[in-house]
């Protein structure tokens, strides 16, 4: 089905941002701001409509994403306070989402810091931990989703940037 596909590894499945989820951001986005698309000069941009990087030449917007209200609506939890919403970019037009042959973990950068923060059936924030990024980079997330999931409570799993703290995929139990 296009736009469903996922990045797959040997246990867990790094979720893109569903596609009505998408078509909903392309219009206004989850702080009620319409969307500014441009031409990306440059490329490098982590995609989370295709979750890869965006390429010299695409055309993207950058909009406000709250995934675990989406979620907590979905699930009917109430996150409360650990309700939050930040910047990612997407595709301005519908996108193809991953590839079908899509494997690893994506933005999975060598050094890179990210935040594996850990959910509970509620939505609310029961743990987490800082992963930098090694070398066998699906070992790595794959050694911290094991940790995460160890734990009975926790139901879903958010990978953040620590730089700038963007959401980056989710993974669910």
């Amino acid at each position: 089905m296009l736009g469903c596909m996922t990045h797959h590894t040997a246990r867990h499945v790094a979720r893109p941002i569903e596609p009505a989820v998408l078509k909903e951001l392309r219009d206004t986005d989850d702080a009620g701001a319409a969307r500014t698309p441009y031409t990306d000069t440059e490329g490098g941009a982590p995609l989370r409509c295709c979750l890869r990087s965006s390429r010299a030449g695409e055309r993207i917007t950058l909009v406000t994403y709250a995934p675990l209200r989406r979620w907590a609506a979905e699930n009917w939890a109430k996150p409360g306070a650990y309700d939050e919403q930040g910047p990612v970019f997407i595709h301005a037009d519908v996108c193809e989402g991953p590839a079908e042959d899509a494997t690893g973990y994506p933005f999975a950068r060598p050094g890179a810091l990210r935040t594996v923060r850990r959910y509970d059936s509620e939505g609310r924030i029961v743990g987490g931990r800082l992963l930098e990024i090694p070398e066998a980079a699906d070992e790595g997330f794959d050694e911290a989703f094991a940790e995460a999931f160890a734990d009975p409570e926790v139901v879903l799993v958010h990978v953040r940037a620590v730089e700038y703290g963007c959401f980056h995929f989710e993974v669910h139990r």
